[in-house]
Protein backbone atom coordinates (compact mmCIF):
# COMPACT_ATOMS: atom_id res chain seq x y z
CA UNK A 1 0.00 0.00 0.00
CA UNK A 2 1.23 3.61 -1.42
CA UNK A 3 0.97 5.72 1.59
CA UNK A 4 -0.10 9.30 0.00
CA UNK A 5 0.42 12.28 2.37
CA UNK A 6 -0.86 14.27 -0.89
CA UNK A 7 -4.75 13.43 0.27
CA UNK A 8 -4.36 15.88 2.66
CA UNK A 9 -4.15 18.98 0.56
CA UNK A 10 -6.32 18.57 -2.24
CA UNK A 11 -8.36 21.62 -1.43
CA UNK A 12 -8.81 24.40 1.39
CA UNK A 13 -11.18 22.41 3.45
CA UNK A 14 -8.82 19.56 3.77
CA UNK A 15 -5.32 21.14 4.21
CA UNK A 16 -7.33 24.11 7.00
CA UNK A 17 -8.72 20.71 8.75
CA UNK A 18 -5.15 19.31 9.12
CA UNK A 19 -3.08 22.71 9.40
CA UNK A 20 -0.74 22.17 13.11
CA UNK A 21 -0.22 25.81 13.16
CA UNK A 22 -2.10 29.01 13.08
CA UNK A 23 -0.84 32.78 13.81
CA UNK A 24 -3.60 34.89 15.66
CA UNK A 25 -3.95 38.19 15.92
CA UNK A 26 -3.43 37.58 19.73
CA UNK A 27 -0.13 36.45 19.65
CA UNK A 28 1.37 39.51 17.82
CA UNK A 29 3.08 42.68 19.28
CA UNK A 30 4.04 46.15 17.42
CA UNK A 31 6.99 47.21 18.02
CA UNK A 32 6.84 51.09 17.61
CA UNK A 33 8.86 54.51 17.72
CA UNK A 34 7.97 57.78 19.67
CA UNK A 35 10.11 60.19 19.51
CA UNK A 36 10.41 63.95 20.60
CA UNK A 37 10.54 67.32 19.20
CA UNK A 38 8.60 66.35 15.90
CA UNK A 39 5.19 67.51 14.90
CA UNK A 40 4.16 65.04 12.38
CA UNK A 41 5.61 61.21 11.77
CA UNK A 42 9.28 60.87 10.33
CA UNK A 43 9.38 58.31 8.07
CA UNK A 44 12.70 55.38 8.38
CA UNK A 45 14.08 55.41 5.39
CA UNK A 46 15.56 52.18 6.03
CA UNK A 47 12.43 50.55 6.79
CA UNK A 48 9.68 51.77 4.38
CA UNK A 49 6.48 51.55 6.07
CA UNK A 50 7.61 52.41 9.47
CA UNK A 51 7.60 55.72 11.44
CA UNK A 52 9.13 57.50 14.41
CA UNK A 53 5.54 58.63 16.02
CA UNK A 54 4.79 62.03 17.72
CA UNK A 55 2.73 61.65 20.93
CA UNK A 56 -0.37 61.70 19.37
CA UNK A 57 0.15 59.35 16.53
CA UNK A 58 1.83 56.78 19.08
CA UNK A 59 -1.83 56.97 20.90
CA UNK A 60 -3.56 56.86 17.50
CA UNK A 61 -1.60 53.63 16.81
CA UNK A 62 -1.95 52.34 19.93
CA UNK A 63 -5.97 52.42 19.17
CA UNK A 64 -5.90 50.89 15.69
CA UNK A 65 -3.67 47.59 17.20
CA UNK A 66 -6.50 47.38 20.44
CA UNK A 67 -9.17 47.79 17.38
CA UNK A 68 -7.32 44.81 15.38
CA UNK A 69 -7.08 42.85 18.19
CA UNK A 70 -3.33 42.75 19.08
CA UNK A 71 -1.99 41.36 22.19
CA UNK A 72 -0.33 44.16 22.69
CA UNK A 73 2.42 47.58 21.85
CA UNK A 74 6.30 47.85 22.29
CA UNK A 75 7.21 51.24 23.22
CA UNK A 76 10.81 52.42 22.26
CA UNK A 77 11.27 55.63 22.74
CA UNK A 78 13.62 58.44 20.63
CA UNK A 79 14.83 61.21 22.66
CA UNK A 80 16.26 64.54 20.56
CA UNK A 81 19.72 64.24 19.73
CA UNK A 82 20.51 67.57 22.50
CA UNK A 83 19.28 65.25 25.13
CA UNK A 84 21.32 62.71 25.32
CA UNK A 85 24.54 62.05 27.93
CA UNK A 86 26.49 59.76 28.85
CA UNK A 87 24.37 58.04 31.61
CA UNK A 88 20.91 58.38 29.52
CA UNK A 89 19.29 60.39 31.96
CA UNK A 90 16.23 61.22 30.14
CA UNK A 91 15.37 57.41 30.39
CA UNK A 92 14.95 58.14 33.83
CA UNK A 93 13.10 62.18 33.64
CA UNK A 94 9.37 62.39 34.13
CA UNK A 95 9.38 64.06 31.28
CA UNK A 96 11.48 62.15 28.98
CA UNK A 97 9.89 61.31 25.73
CA UNK A 98 9.21 57.30 26.62
CA UNK A 99 7.67 57.98 30.37
CA UNK A 100 5.36 60.25 29.06
CA UNK A 101 4.40 58.30 25.70
CA UNK A 102 3.32 55.17 28.85
CA UNK A 103 1.38 57.47 30.56
CA UNK A 104 -0.41 58.40 27.42
CA UNK A 105 -1.19 55.18 25.57
CA UNK A 106 -1.68 53.50 28.79
CA UNK A 107 -5.07 56.63 29.10
CA UNK A 108 -5.73 56.19 26.02
CA UNK A 109 -6.17 51.76 25.94
CA UNK A 110 -6.52 51.08 29.36
CA UNK A 111 -6.98 47.26 29.45
CA UNK A 112 -7.60 47.11 25.90
CA UNK A 113 -4.12 46.66 24.94
CA UNK A 114 -1.19 46.01 26.44
CA UNK A 115 1.44 48.63 26.87
CA UNK A 116 5.39 46.83 27.04
CA UNK A 117 8.34 49.22 26.90
CA UNK A 118 11.73 49.01 26.48
CA UNK A 119 13.92 48.79 29.24
CA UNK A 120 17.33 49.67 27.54
CA UNK A 121 19.42 52.65 27.70
CA UNK A 122 20.74 52.79 24.04
CA UNK A 123 18.44 54.90 22.93
CA UNK A 124 19.28 57.33 25.76
CA UNK A 125 23.33 57.86 25.73
CA UNK A 126 25.37 59.94 23.42
CA UNK A 127 27.98 56.86 23.37
CA UNK A 128 24.77 54.14 21.77
CA UNK A 129 25.39 51.81 24.24
CA UNK A 130 22.99 49.40 26.75
CA UNK A 131 24.45 50.79 29.78
CA UNK A 132 27.17 53.53 31.77
CA UNK A 133 30.17 52.71 30.70
CA UNK A 134 33.84 52.27 32.39
CA UNK A 135 36.51 54.70 31.93
CA UNK A 136 37.88 52.04 29.53
CA UNK A 137 34.99 52.05 27.14
CA UNK A 138 33.56 48.91 28.80
CA UNK A 139 29.95 48.70 30.32
CA UNK A 140 29.43 48.90 33.88
CA UNK A 141 27.47 45.84 34.30
CA UNK A 142 26.26 46.45 38.12
CA UNK A 143 25.61 49.84 37.71
CA UNK A 144 24.00 50.00 34.53
CA UNK A 145 21.32 47.03 36.49
CA UNK A 146 20.08 49.72 39.10
CA UNK A 147 19.29 52.35 36.16
CA UNK A 148 17.08 49.25 35.03
CA UNK A 149 15.60 48.80 37.94
CA UNK A 150 14.97 52.10 38.24
CA UNK A 151 13.73 52.57 34.97
CA UNK A 152 11.48 49.86 35.06
CA UNK A 153 10.10 51.25 38.39
CA UNK A 154 8.86 54.51 36.61
CA UNK A 155 7.24 52.69 33.07
CA UNK A 156 5.29 50.73 35.95
CA UNK A 157 4.59 53.90 37.68
CA UNK A 158 3.59 55.02 34.39
CA UNK A 159 1.36 52.28 33.81
CA UNK A 160 3.44 50.17 31.62
CA UNK A 161 1.78 46.41 31.90
CA UNK A 162 4.65 44.27 31.42
CA UNK A 163 8.64 45.66 31.18
CA UNK A 164 10.98 44.05 28.80
CA UNK A 165 14.99 44.61 29.67
CA UNK A 166 16.50 44.83 26.38
CA UNK A 167 20.00 45.21 27.64
CA UNK A 168 21.94 41.53 28.33
CA UNK A 169 23.23 42.45 31.96
CA UNK A 170 23.73 40.07 33.80
CA UNK A 171 21.00 40.01 37.17
CA UNK A 172 18.83 42.87 35.49
CA UNK A 173 16.20 40.22 35.79
CA UNK A 174 16.46 39.92 39.77
CA UNK A 175 17.06 43.70 39.93
CA UNK A 176 14.00 45.04 38.18
CA UNK A 177 11.82 42.66 40.04
CA UNK A 178 12.82 42.80 43.35
CA UNK A 179 12.23 46.69 42.31
CA UNK A 180 8.79 46.18 40.73
CA UNK A 181 7.46 44.28 44.03
CA UNK A 182 8.76 46.77 46.67
CA UNK A 183 7.23 49.44 44.85
CA UNK A 184 4.05 47.25 44.98
CA UNK A 185 4.36 46.65 40.90
CA UNK A 186 4.26 43.29 41.63
CA UNK A 187 1.30 42.96 39.27
CA UNK A 188 3.83 44.36 36.48
CA UNK A 189 4.71 41.64 34.25
CA UNK A 190 8.77 41.26 32.89
CA UNK A 191 9.65 39.77 29.44
CA UNK A 192 13.47 39.18 29.54
CA UNK A 193 15.30 39.23 26.20
CA UNK A 194 16.84 35.62 27.45
CA UNK A 195 18.90 35.01 24.21
CA UNK A 196 19.73 38.75 22.51
CA UNK A 197 22.20 37.96 19.69
CA UNK A 198 25.05 40.37 18.23
CA UNK A 199 23.44 40.52 15.44
CA UNK A 200 23.95 42.32 11.84
CA UNK A 201 20.15 42.17 11.38
CA UNK A 202 19.53 45.11 13.71
CA UNK A 203 20.89 47.65 11.40
CA UNK A 204 17.77 49.37 10.60
CA UNK A 205 16.95 49.94 14.08
CA UNK A 206 19.69 51.85 14.63
CA UNK A 207 18.04 54.24 12.47
CA UNK A 208 14.66 53.89 13.80
CA UNK A 209 15.70 55.28 17.15
CA UNK A 210 18.58 57.74 16.82
CA UNK A 211 21.03 55.32 17.73
CA UNK A 212 24.25 56.87 18.69
CA UNK A 213 26.45 53.75 18.87
CA UNK A 214 30.21 53.65 17.09
CA UNK A 215 31.28 50.04 17.65
CA UNK A 216 29.87 47.28 18.57
CA UNK A 217 28.02 45.46 21.54
CA UNK A 218 29.67 41.82 21.27
CA UNK A 219 30.94 42.14 24.85
CA UNK A 220 27.23 41.88 26.37
CA UNK A 221 25.22 40.30 23.95
CA UNK A 222 25.59 36.87 22.42
CA UNK A 223 27.54 35.39 20.01
CA UNK A 224 26.04 33.67 16.67
CA UNK A 225 28.70 30.68 16.92
CA UNK A 226 27.09 29.60 20.27
CA UNK A 227 23.82 27.59 20.88
CA UNK A 228 24.51 26.32 24.58
CA UNK A 229 25.10 29.83 25.87
CA UNK A 230 21.23 31.03 25.13
CA UNK A 231 19.70 28.11 26.74
CA UNK A 232 22.12 29.09 30.18
CA UNK A 233 21.14 32.85 29.72
CA UNK A 234 17.20 31.66 29.66
CA UNK A 235 17.47 29.44 32.20
CA UNK A 236 19.16 32.45 34.33
CA UNK A 237 16.19 34.62 33.27
CA UNK A 238 13.74 32.40 34.23
CA UNK A 239 15.14 32.15 38.06
CA UNK A 240 15.20 35.24 38.46
CA UNK A 241 11.16 35.64 38.14
CA UNK A 242 11.00 36.19 34.00
CA UNK A 243 7.10 36.01 33.08
CA UNK A 244 8.23 35.62 29.51
CA UNK A 245 11.34 35.16 27.66
CA UNK A 246 12.91 36.36 23.96
CA UNK A 247 14.90 35.22 21.23
CA UNK A 248 16.01 38.06 19.26
CA UNK A 249 16.49 37.94 16.37
CA UNK A 250 13.99 35.67 15.03
CA UNK A 251 14.23 33.99 11.79
CA UNK A 252 18.05 33.45 11.97
CA UNK A 253 17.63 32.01 15.01
CA UNK A 254 14.67 29.51 14.80
CA UNK A 255 17.00 26.75 16.11
CA UNK A 256 17.54 28.70 19.46
CA UNK A 257 13.49 29.40 19.38
CA UNK A 258 12.67 25.54 19.25
CA UNK A 259 15.21 24.96 21.84
CA UNK A 260 14.63 27.43 24.10
CA UNK A 261 10.34 26.26 23.35
CA UNK A 262 11.41 22.88 24.37
CA UNK A 263 13.45 23.48 27.34
CA UNK A 264 11.54 25.88 29.38
CA UNK A 265 7.40 26.41 31.09
CA UNK A 266 6.51 29.82 30.61
CA UNK A 267 5.43 31.87 27.50
CA UNK A 268 8.31 32.15 24.95
CA UNK A 269 8.42 35.24 22.73
CA UNK A 270 10.46 36.02 19.61
CA UNK A 271 11.44 39.48 17.63
CA UNK A 272 11.11 39.56 14.13
CA UNK A 273 13.58 42.27 14.04
CA UNK A 274 14.46 45.36 11.52
CA UNK A 275 16.68 43.73 9.40
CA UNK A 276 14.14 40.24 8.94
CA UNK A 277 11.65 43.44 8.04
CA UNK A 278 13.88 45.27 5.66
CA UNK A 279 14.64 42.20 3.54
CA UNK A 280 11.86 41.31 2.67
CA UNK A 281 10.16 45.20 2.03
CA UNK A 282 13.17 45.82 -0.38
CA UNK A 283 13.10 42.00 -2.25
CA UNK A 284 9.34 42.79 -2.77
CA UNK A 285 9.58 46.22 -3.75
CA UNK A 286 12.01 45.15 -6.83
CA UNK A 287 9.13 42.45 -6.95
CA UNK A 288 11.31 39.44 -6.44
CA UNK A 289 9.04 38.44 -3.64
CA UNK A 290 5.21 38.12 -2.89
CA UNK A 291 5.21 40.27 -0.40
CA UNK A 292 2.18 39.44 1.58
CA UNK A 293 2.81 35.25 0.99
CA UNK A 294 6.68 36.80 2.56
CA UNK A 295 4.70 38.15 5.48
CA UNK A 296 2.80 35.20 6.32
CA UNK A 297 5.10 32.50 5.72
CA UNK A 298 7.75 34.32 8.32
CA UNK A 299 5.36 34.77 10.96
CA UNK A 300 4.16 31.26 10.51
CA UNK A 301 7.51 29.90 10.30
CA UNK A 302 8.48 31.80 14.08
CA UNK A 303 5.12 30.38 15.34
CA UNK A 304 5.90 27.03 14.17
CA UNK A 305 9.31 26.83 15.71
CA UNK A 306 7.78 27.62 19.26
CA UNK A 307 7.15 31.06 19.60
CA UNK A 308 3.59 31.76 21.92
CA UNK A 309 4.29 35.64 21.08
CA UNK A 310 5.94 37.46 17.94
CA UNK A 311 7.09 41.40 17.75
CA UNK A 312 6.55 42.00 14.78
CA UNK A 313 6.33 44.88 12.77
CA UNK A 314 4.06 43.47 10.15
CA UNK A 315 1.73 43.02 13.42
CA UNK A 316 -0.74 45.51 13.05
CA UNK A 317 -1.05 45.61 8.91
CA UNK A 318 -1.37 41.35 9.53
CA UNK A 319 -3.63 41.45 11.45
CA UNK A 320 -5.80 44.42 9.48
CA UNK A 321 -5.28 42.26 6.56
CA UNK A 322 -6.57 38.99 8.52
CA UNK A 323 -10.27 40.50 9.42
CA UNK A 324 -10.67 42.12 6.20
Amino acid sequence: MINRPRRLRTNPAMRGMVSENRVEARHLVLPAFVADGIDEARPISSMPGQFQHTLDGIKKLANECAEAGLAGIMLFGVPKPEDKDANGTKALAPDGILNRAIREVRDEVGDGLLVMTDVCLDEFTDHGHCGVLNPDGVVNNDLTVLLYAEMARIHAECGAHMVAPSGMMDGQVLAIREALDDADHDDVAIMAYGAKYASAFYGPFREAVGSSLQGDRKTYQQDPANAREALREVFADVEQGADIVMVKPALPYLDILRQVADAVDIPVAAYNVSGEYSMVEAAAANGWLDRERTIDESLLAIRRAGADITLSYWALEWAQRQAR
